[in-house]
């Protein structure tokens, strides 16, 4: 049924809170897990220098492919075929982009929890995904880690 699994992260432990969810589907399926990062692009404040953008930009994508290579580790040494993607952009836009163009039978993310005026004010990704995508998504609610708990 699910043959490539998309999972976005953006660096934080609570979007890692889909990755055993994405992970218990590509073992019950045999799909390979795709890890996404999407990096916002910097603003350009008057006062900065294009190259001093350009070079944050790089450093950011390159802790961007560690972080990634990381969390891939980690998945490989469980048995998981595991694929990492950087792509720049709006997260959301870039997703559902990303999930059309590859071939994605199903996107497993984490939602942030916010409610009522929060969400309304910020927006969220895990529901503009939801809402675009064309592919099932699976929501996983993050938790904040309890007291006492490793983060």
């Amino acid at each position: 049924m699910y043959k490539r699994i998309l999972v976005p992260l953006d660096g934080s432990r609570l979007a890692e809170q889909a990755l055993p969810h994405a992970a218990a589907h590509a073992a019950a399926f045999g799909a390979e897990i795709i890890l996404l990062k999407v990096l916002e692009p910097l603003p350009e404040p008057s006062m900065s220098s294009p190259r001093a953008i350009r070079s944050a930009e790089a450093a950011s994508a390159e802790l961007a492919q560690e972080y990634l290579e990381g969390v891939a580790a980690g998945l490989q040494a469980e048995g998981h075929g595991v694929e990492a993607a950087i792509e720049e952009g709006r997260p959301y836009v870039q997703i559902i982009r990303y999930a059309e163009e590859n071939d994605v039978d199903l996107i497993a993310m984490s939602t942030r929890g916010y409610s009522g005026l929060s969400r309304w004010l910020l927006g969220s990704v895990a529901d503009r995904v939801a809402r675009g995508a064309t592919v099932p998504v699976l929501l996983v609610q993050a938790r904040p880690a309890a007291e006492g708990e490793a983060p």
